[in-house]
This record gives structure tokens, C-alpha cells and sequence, in this order.
């Protein structure tokens, strides 16, 4: 059983072969242009998948060692993502699966985060819970099997990710600034400033609230001194990043707690932050929890996951059909 699977929701072109389960290839293309804009720009993106999706699919099959006419189906995100990267994918998808006279799959790229976590050993059992943080979303979700999933949690307003970048653009680092919080972090005291923590009602988050306290505490330090960003960078990061994981555990630990569930799993993009994994090994540790955190390849945007949630899918013959078309805001 082999299948194509593409993935063309952001800024990363990817394209990925699985045979019965296992991942033959994975070959990821980031996006580099956004860099200078401080952000994605939508139409730039979807010109750059136009260019690197062919070459991508092409490597990815010559890597797994797979002929075209050895494929059973072509996978594909749906959504949920920038409309014009999604149409991108999902078109290429349709045109290949016809051109084969093979089946098509939809994926949704937030289930394939949480899927994920198995590409490889160990894998969570069920049920499980699995925090999913990315730049577009935050969420608790119950999975009870690889096609059975719930969202017990999620953001209000903006997503965790985007807490991050937006916090690393009043600091005056590059694009995508996440990552850089999370370097900075590393050198700097978490205690050494103390933002407010939401009072969000049930297992849900809101993170617009310590956006604009940022904002307000850099605008008046920066009145009283000028150089204070320079100066107490490592500390502010360190900070700030110490706050939105302190928000990230205080529901994660709630809603282990109100459903009995101790296996536990982190998917997405901010997944790959170092003081998000080791917080969550150590409160997983004073929990009782079995805690499973994925590969940094399979953290941000990748077509694997999308091919291992395609290999569930297959089995259950879930297909779509050549009327397909993506979803920006596609709804589990």
C-alpha cells in the first residue's frame, strides 16, 4: 500500500511516501521569502508552491524508490490554511490521482499533527490527550483513535504561536521570531519579569490579553531606558516564554485531571520550542503522566504527517472524490 501524500497549507512545500505504515520519504522545502515581509504573504506563497511542487513530489518518489504506477492513492491537506497554498496542493492532488485513475484522500492538517506520533516509536495509546500548538491554533484534543478526535480546548482569540512571533516582533527580532524567543530563553531568567496569567473559563485559552500586557510593559520600560530590549533581551525572552507555557501546562495539567487520561502528547509547530518540551517532561514527571513528544522534523509542517493520517484513512476507505475543493477554516 503506497501513497503520495502533498502538503501546501503555509509556507512549506512538502511531499512524503508511506508503504503500509512506514515512511518511505519525506522532502520539506521551507519558503525563505517571507523572511524580509515579517510575516507570510499569502500570494507569495502560493507562487512559491507552483515552483517547488513538482520537483518536491519528484524527489520525494525517487527517495522512497517508488514508480508513480506503484502508487494506490494521493494524499492531500484540505485544510485548514492560506486558501491559495491549500489550492496548490489540493489541485496537483486531483491532477495526479486522475492522471493514475487512483483514489484521493483528504487530510485535515491539524489531525495530522496529532498523528504524528505515529511515524515512529513509541506511540501514545488510547486514548490520549495531545496539545496541539501552531502560529493558527491552539488546542486539547481527546483522541480516541486515529479517526475519532475531540477538541476539549482551544484558544478564544489568537493561537500561542502567534503569541510568540508577535512578541518577537515588539522586540524587534527577525521573522519567524518563535525560535529566537526560544534561543534567547536559554540564557536569560524566567522569574526576572512577571506577566498576568488569563482566567479563561473550562479547558479554553486566550492569549491577546498577555500580547497587549507585553506591549504595555516594553512601551513603559523603553520610556524610562531606551536600550532596555538591548540589555535585559535574554531575560525579557526567557520571561515571556516562561509565561506562555505557564498558560500551556495549567490547562494541559487541568484537563488530565477532569478526564483521568495520563498519556499525554504535544503536536505542532511550537511543539519544537526546547522550554515547551522540557516543562513538559517535568510536570509530566510530577503528573504521572507518559508523556510523548515528537521528532523536530515532525513538529512543523511536513507531508509525513499527512501521509500517516492518509494511512488511516486508506484502511477505513475514506476517499474523496474529484469534486473536492480546500477549506481555509476546514472543521474537524
Amino acid at each position: 500500500m503506497n501513497i503520495l501524500a502533498i502538503e501546501s497549507s503555509c509556507d512549506e512545500t512538502s511531499a512524503s511516501v508511506i508503504s503500509n505504515g512506514k515512511i518511505r520519504s519525506n522532502v520539506v522545502t521551507t519558503q525563505l521569502i517571507h523572511e524580509q515581509y515579517g510575516g507570510v504573504v499569502p500570494e507569495l506563497a502560493s507562487r512559491a508552491h507552483q515552483q517547488m511542487i513538482l520537483p518536491v513530489v519528484e524527489k520525494a518518489l525517487k527517495d522512497a524508490k517508488i514508480a508513480k504506477n506503484a502508487l494506490q492513492a494521493i494524499a492531500f491537506t484540505r485544510g485548514p490554511g492560506l486558501m491559495g497554498a491549500l489550492l496548490v496542493g489540493t489541485s496537483f492532488a486531483k491532477a495526479m490521482a486522475l492522471g493514475l485513475a487512483i483514489p484521493l484522500i483528504e487530510v485535515n492538517h491539524m489531525q495530522a499533527h496529532v498523528l504524528a506520533h505515529f511515524i515512529e516509536e513509541p506511540r501514545p495509546s488510547f486514548p490520549f490527550l495531545c496539545l496541539t500548538v501552531s502560529g493558527g491554533h491552539t488546542q486539547i484534543v481527546r483522541v480516541n483513535s486515529p479517526l475519532e478526535m475531540e477538541i476539549i480546548g482551544q484558544t478564544l482569540d489568537d493561537a500561542v504561536g502567534e503569541a510568540f512571533d508577535k512578541s518577537a516582533k515588539l522586540l524587534g527580532l527577525p521573522y519567524p521570531g518563535g525560535p529566537l524567543i526560544d534561543k534567547y530563553a536559554k540564557e536569560g531568567n524566567p522569574m526576572a519579569y512577571d506577566f498576568p496569567i488569563p482566567d479563561v473559563p473550562d479547558l479554553n485559552f486566550s492569549f491577546s490579553g498577555i500580547k497587549t500586557s507585553i506591549m504595555y510593559f516594553l512601551q513603559k520600560q523603553i520610556r524610562q531606558n531606551p536600550d532596555f530590549v538591548k540589555e535585559n533581551l535574554t531575560d525579557i525572552c526567557a520571561s515571556i516564554q516562561h509565561t506562555l507555557i505557564k498558560i500551556l501546562l495549567k490547562k494541559l495539567t487541568k484537563a488530565t485531571r477532569q478526564t483521568g487520561i495520563r498519556e499525554v502528547a504535544i503536536a505542532g509547530g511550537v511543539s519544537a520550542n526546547s522550554g515547551l518540551r522540557k516543562t513538559l517532561g517535568e510536570v509530566g514527571q510530577k503528573e504521572g503522566w507518559q508523556v510523548y513528544i515528537p521528532r523536530f522534523e515532525y513538529c512543523t509542517d511536513n507531508a509525513a504527517m499527512i501521509a500517516m493520517a492518509a494511512h488511516f484513512k486508506y484502511l477505513a476507505e475514506d476517499f474523496t472524490d474529484q469534486t473536492v475543493s480546500p477549506l481555509a477554516r476546514m472543521e474537524w
